[in-house]
């Protein structure tokens, strides 16, 4: 699953077969950097090779996915810039999401950005690593490629691995279904997981998508941040790549629910 997740963060909406076994870096030069004009081609088409979009959806595919970021970034005022968000969310290229801040007891109508969720991770991809230097890609040369997604790769993928935590979270809960789920953020905090069941519990949670186990201390954090925010979370889920700490292990109960890729198994069965 670990392997599914890398790959699939990269090629997911591409029609392509795409065979794990062989070393990802290879498959993105056989299948995306070799092909790049016609991959161009095909994503001119379904942006109508609007600079503005396409400059919106790089500044999102390389910050924080947040409107106010992919604005600056792409150097279009607020007004154009959701303008160009609206349309390009009619045409499927993304989606949006809001802030879940009413799911904390003090909430106060802050005014936060939206984040844009690409609805195809090769889009997302392709405007985070291929359209920013294209020059070069089409010129054949790959090594600033290389470097690029190389320093990026763990980062880049943890968005899809949240994504699919979050498909877990709603078929693990059928019991009480979720009714709403999504994330938390403000200037200052965040929250992985924040959803609400049909009877009213509140569910937070933690993705780590990296190459160490989490520790005691993760938990700690979030439920940390669940007091600052006034947000009283009935369940605690935790979601990692590499496993757990026995200290952590040794603190799971019917609050505490700890979760690895190999529970992302059960979206595919």
């Amino acid at each position: 699953m670990e392997e599914a997740i890398k790959y699939f963060s990269v090629f997911g909406g591409l029609d392509i077969n795409v065979n794990t076994s062989i070393p990802i870096l290879e498959l993105i030069e056989t299948h995306i950097l070799a092909d790049y004009k016609h991959l161009r081609n095909i994503v001119n088409d379904l942006t109508s090779g609007d600079n503005s979009y396409h400059s919106i959806l790089t500044g999102a595919a390389m910050g924080d996915r947040r409107t106010s970021s992919a604005f600056r970034r792409a150097k279009v005022s607020k007004v154009h810039g959701l303008k160009c968000v609206d349309e390009m969310y009619d045409l499927r290229l993304i989606d949006c999401e809001s802030s879940m801040q009413h799911l904390t007891s003090d909430f106060d109508h802050l005014e936060l950005s939206e984040k844009i969720l690409f609805e195809a991770p090769f889009l997302r991809f392709w405007f985070a690593f291929i359209s920013p230097i294209f020059k070069g890609i089409k010129n054949g040369e790959y090594d600033e490629f290389n470097k690029r997604y190389t320093n990026r790769e763990i980062e880049f993928t943890d968005l899809v691995f949240e994504q699919l935590c979050h498909k877990v979270v709603l078929k693990t809960f059928e019991d009480d279904k979720v009714e709403q789920i999504g994330r938390y953020w403000d200037d200052d905090l965040s929250v992985d997981i924040l959803a609400k069941t049909h009877n009213g519990k509140v569910i937070a949670g933690s993705c780590k998508y990296s190459n160490s186990k989490v520790k005691k201390s993760e938990l700690k954090q979030l439920k940390e941040t669940c007091e600052r925010l006034n947000i009283k979370a009935d369940k605690y889920v935790l979601f990692s790549k590499k496993g757990y700490t026995n200290e952590l292990k040794s603190l799971k109960s019917d609050t505490v629910k700890l979760f690895t890729v190999k529970n992302l198994k059960a979206l595919i069965t």
